[in-house]
Parts: structure tokens; sequence; C-alpha cells
């Protein structure tokens, strides 16, 4: 587990952000966890890309904590990823030698890290030039879809923030991500626990985690998480595999059973759509008769309309089971 203790500065800037390269870094851990095939909807994808990771071989060998300046935390919050590489580029020496004394206190570097400590410029150059290689080869051609589902999700995420407040949020983030102020865990095999006092907590929503989670610790003034984001369906070329034993689905139907779970978090049609990897003329349907059943709500938020659980549609949900194997790609 890693735990995360917030005091209230910290939490009260709460913030949204985007990450190309951490959508990179991400992907290439997907294909080193599943050397052999990886999972729905990201097949198609990596049928693909497996072939081009030379690039950026060095992200295959990161350990689970690695310094943050490999993947540093973007500065704003939709930065392309040729902004992220010009940051990359510019990591000052200082912020080097602190993070990789940090990491390493006894001096030993790992081979692949030595570069970064002994021609920092090179160093990073040559990670910058390898991720454009890759980018424009294995996610450019996927990215158009891919910001569409990014820019959706931090929409309706903002909004949660802004009108429910940060606890809200952060208790529906991730079904691996806890809140129980003021700690925040992300459940994973690994034990570490450190104090965000006085900084900002920024959430970056990855295509591509897959339920990794990443943790950026080692900035002055910020903390970095990552979860996954809705919308990875946008990556799959056939429809999800059914689920055993779906009691949700054998009641409403597999369409309207992936609806009403996806509104775990208000979402509008298009949002939807690409959550799931339907056509919108079929969530419009699928919703209509979830209206009529009084089982979500309908509301207009500026221009666009908003759709949510109503109680009975949670208790649904709540009753008949989470879906627990597709809330990695869609919640």
């Amino acid at each position: 587990m890693i735990r995360i203790e917030i005091d209230e500065p910290t939490l009260s800037r709460t913030r949204i952000a985007i990450s190309p390269l951490a959508e990179v870094a991400c992907s290439v851990f997907l294909l080193q966890r599943n050397p052999a095939t990886v999972p729905w909807p990201y097949e198609a994808w990596a049928r693909r890309a497996r072939a081009l990771t030379g690039p950026v071989s060095l992200y295959f060998q990161l350990s689970s904590v690695s310094p943050d300046f490999l993947i540093p935390p973007p500065l704003t919050a939709m930065p392309t990823i040729g902004e992220q590489l010009d940051q990359l580029r510019d990591t000052s020496p200082a912020v080097i030698e602190s993070e990789l004394a940090k990491h390493y206190p006894d001096g030993d570097l790992p081979e692949l890290i030595r570069p970064f400590r002994d021609d920092q410029r090179a160093a990073l150059g040559r990670l910058a030039d390898g991720v454009q290689e890759y980018w424009d080869t294995a996610i450019a051609p996927y990215w158009p879809v891919m910001r569409a589902a990014l820019d959706e999700e931090v929409l309706l995420r903002a909004r949660a923030l802004a009108a429910d407040g940060p606890d809200a949020l952060l208790s529906r983030l991730h079904e691996r991500i806890s809140w129980e102020r003021p700690v925040l865990t992300l459940k994973k095999p690994l034990e570490q626990s450190f104090e965000a006092v006085n900084q900002r907590l920024l959430l970056v929503p990855l295509i591509f985690s897959r339920g990794a989670l990443m943790c950026s610790g080692d900035q002055p003034d910020l903390v970095m998480v990552t979860y996954q984001s809705r919308g990875a369906a946008v990556l799959a070329e056939t429809p999800a595999p059914p689920l055993a034993d779906d009691r949700l689905s054998i009641l409403l139907g597999r369409g309207r059973a992936a609806v009403l779970r996806a509104l775990s978090v208000p979402a509008t049609t298009t949002g939807l759509a690409t959550t799931l990897g339907l056509a919108p003329s079929t969530i419009s349907e699928h919703l209509g008769g979830l209206l009529a059943a009084g089982v979500v709500h309908r509301r207009r938020a500026g221009r666009r309309v908003l759709y949510g659980l109503e109680p009975a549609g949670t208790a649904l949900v709540t009753l008949l089971g989470e879906d627990s194997a597709r809330t990695e790609f869609v919640s």
C-alpha cells in the first residue's frame, strides 16, 4: 500500500490534468506486465506497438519506485507531448542530483540510470527523442480519440470537484484508491508512506493505466496520483467480452447494464459512448429505458446534459454486484 497523509491546504488545491508522457510510460508498463497477450481493450493496439518499444526501452526497466524526473508531472492542465518533452529536456541538474540522492542514497546507481548522472543533457535528449519516436508510431494514431475521452473525463471530474468537493471526488476516483481523511491509500504491492504538507494534489487520468497506479512524491510543491480513465474502450476493435454470472446484465441486458454501471460518475451521452465503445444512438436508447424505469436522472449543466444514478439505480448496481472486471477500464 502507498499511504499519503494529505493536509487541508494540499487537499484544497486538488486539480486534474492529462499527461501524454505518462501515457507513453504506462503503455510500455502495460506491455511489460503482459508479455504474452494484453487484456481487452488493448489487444489490437498492443499487436502493433510491441515492435515499436525500442526507443523507450528505459521504461521497460524501471522499478516500482523511480525518480520523478523520468516521468515528470505535467506543468499545465492540457499539455501536448511536445511541451512535456521540452520539460523533460530542460530538467535542471539540481533536480536530477536531488532525486538520485533520494532514491539511491548509497550512490550505487543502476546501469540504465548512470547516464543521467554522468551526462545529463545527452541522456535527457536521448530519452526525449526516443519518446517522440515511439509516440509518433505507437500513440499518435490513437491520440485524437484518446484525447476526446480524456477531455470528457477531466470535465466530469472537475465538475464533481467543484460541485461536491475533493472528499467526494477522491472517494469515487478508482476502486483501488481509498480515501479516509486525511489518508489517501493506493492499493499496490508496495509499502510506502509519506505526508503531503502545504503542496498541491494533481490527479492524472490515463487511458493506459489498466490499474497500474503511479504516485509522484519527489516534487517539493506537488504530489501526482494517476488512475485509470474511463474511455479506454476507444482502443478496442472488438466488443467487450461478456462477464460470467453477470446478474445485472441478465436483468437489464448487457448494454443497459453497462450504461448503468458507467453512471457511477455522471456523464453525457457522448462521454458514455466514448467510455463504452457504443454508438451515441445506442446509448440514447439505453438511457431512455433507464430514465423510464426511474433508475437514472437527466440534468442540464450549462450546454451539456448529464445523466446520473437515482437511488434505485445505485441500489441495483450495489445489490447485483459491481463489475470489478470492467471498472479498471471505465471507472
